[in-house]
């Protein structure tokens, strides 16, 4: 009886201390904004696949140096001009135990390519996918397409048979609202597993202990907790209620650094803010001016191009952390030039001219869309842009709010003129001309062109883009291709901002130039 009292009591002290390690191990995020659903295919935005990236995998992956390793496939190689074969990781269980296939792999391509899916500018130029046994794919692109393995990095798998009985073989469509059981759970194949979804509040992840491949951090759970509020989410920092924060408002970096606590990671990133105009209707949907479109007109893009003062905004508003640009992709991403990153002077006395020119002595009024906890400053850049293009006689309507009504509003189209970030998911310039240039299509093709911006002349070089394998030629392609956006003076480039996130001194992590943070390197000293 003696025995089995001592026993009993080990059994309870030795739970206590697992409990009191698993607490121990856990990190708590505080980020300014919340993943809009678990879905991976429903929003094509980098803070979403950052959260899901940690639940579900894509074939190809991506280390912390942003390389190209194996993920669900073990290999692939180029078996013709047009095709690629793929062989797959055998042994990989879902979350709920379920094996990984061929299967899936059809299903998860076909849902990214559907209808719902906001994940469509990475499928639009594959043919066909097909199976070559349980454990190994076949891809059919519809022309030569050497960058495939870097375009679907992003591109996440899920489990045929879970979606079937949970009715979500379609994407969450955040552009109509709808929801289903994906976004709110989730079984992926990835290093962490979903453990509780409460949207806008907390949302708390658990490590795989069937995980197939290698977690190099000791974090057992991680609770993510949206805070909206600058000076909340510092506070909680210091106050030692969360352990990392993200971003770090620019204002509080040296207050963080002089706790003694906590310090802030600063590093570049590889997004890119830029401003979007709706220049495919003939009447905007929110403007004074009635009959016609006034951003048809090249005058007056590059009039609202000239009014913006970039170098202030960097200086007052972005507090020096930002690199204003000329283009829609900077340092880091394949294909960018140097040589092409040049601005159209600050000129609030040409802009004035240029939108006399086009018959708006006086100016007009238009709506601006702007979310206010996405990008770093982001309601504040799109008020200094105001009050730049004011003193022009331009009357901006700002309409800021959170990313969870912005982006289902302006991916609708929904609006006038509209602030955008993007750091191309395959770390190419390709992604920013096919997903953000390219004329409009019903394949994917321009899905985030959201003001219809549209060049063919554009489109046949980044058609040639896909296809060249000779960096020589295909940089001189893409160089070629910029100066006709450029030119047309089709978005309204501002500056790749940043990185800022906050870290307790007890915590050691991978920040990456995508701004992904993932949770398989976090550790707790």
């Amino acid at each position: 009886m003696k025995f089995k009292t001592t026993r009993a009591a080990s059994l309870l002290v030795g739970t206590v201390l697992a409990l009191c390690a698993a607490q121990a191990q856990t990190i708590r995020i505080g980020n300014q904004g919340d993943a809009l659903s678990m879905d991976p295919h429903s929003l094509n935005e980098s803070l979403q696949l950052s959260v899901t990236s940690n639940v579900y995998e894509p074939l190809v992956a991506r280390d912390r140096n942003l390389g190209l390793v194996p993920g669900l496939a073990t290999s692939w190689k180029q078996t013709s001009p047009n095709g690629w074969r793929f062989e797959l990781r055998k042994g990989v269980k879902f979350h709920d135990g379920a094996p990984f296939t061929a299967d899936d792999v059809l299903f998860s391509f076909a849902r990214a390519a559907g209808e719902g899916s906001d994940m469509r500018s990475y499928t639009n130029d594959i043919k066909e996918v097909r199976k070559a046994g349980d454990f190994a794919v076949d891809i059919e692109t519809k022309s030569p397409f050497p960058i495939l393995p870097d375009v679907i990095s992003l591109l996440f798998m899920m489990n045929k048979k879970w979606a079937e009985e949970n009715q979500a073989t379609r994407p969450v469509d955040r552009r109509k609202g709808i929801e289903n059981a994906a976004s709110f759970r989730a079984n992926g194949t990835g290093p962490f597993r979903l453990r509780e979804r409460q949207p806008n509040i907390k949302t708390t992840f658990v490590r795989n202990g069937n995980y197939w491949g290698k977690i190099e951090g000791n974090v057992i759970n991680v609770e993510y907790t949206p805070i909206s509020n600058d000076s909340t989410r510092v506070a909680a920092l210091l106050s030692g209620q969360v352990d990392v924060i993200e971003p770090v408002p620019l204002q509080d970096v040296a207050r963080i650094n002089a706790g003694g606590k906590s310090k802030v990671m600063q590093g570049p990133e590889l997004r890119t803010i830029f401003l979007g105009m709706d220049q495919k209707r003939d009447e905007l949907l929110f403007s004074n001016v009635k009959g016609k479109n006034p951003f048809k007109d090249k005058r007056v893009r590059q009039a609202f191009y000239q009014a913006i003062d970039i170098n202030g905004i960097q200086r007052t508003v972005m507090r020096g952390a930002s690199r204003p640009t000329g283009l829609l992709v900077g340092p880091g991403i394949n294909g960018f030039d140097e040589s092409m990153n040049t601005r159209l002077p600050h000129d609030p006395e040409a802009a004035k001219k240029l939108l006399a020119e086009a018959g708006y002595p006086n100016g007009f009024e238009v709506a601006m869309n702007c979310p206010n906890d996405r990008y770093v400053n982001d309601g504040a850049i799109c008020q200094a842009v105001a009050a730049n293009l004011a003193r022009v006689g331009v009357k901006i309507q700002l309409q800021t709010e959170t990313k969870g009504t912005y982006f289902p509003k302006i991916l609708k189209r929904d609006t006038s003129f509209y602030l955008l970030g993007w750091t191309p998911g395959t770390y190419d310039s390709h992604n920013a001309l096919n997903a953000l240039v390219r004329c409009v299509d019903d394949k994917g093709s321009g899905q985030f062109n959201l003001g219809a911006y549209c060049n063919p002349r554009l489109d046949e070089l980044s058609a040639q883009i896909q296809s060249e394998t000779d960096k020589v030629k295909r940089d001189a392609l893409i160089k070629q291709a910029f100066k006709l956006h450029a030119d047309d003076i089709g978005h309204l480039p501002l500056h790749q901002q940043a990185l800022a996130w906050g870290v307790a001194n007890n915590v050691t992590l991978a920040q990456i130039a995508d701004n992904f943070m993932p949770f398989r390197y976090m550790s707790l000293k």
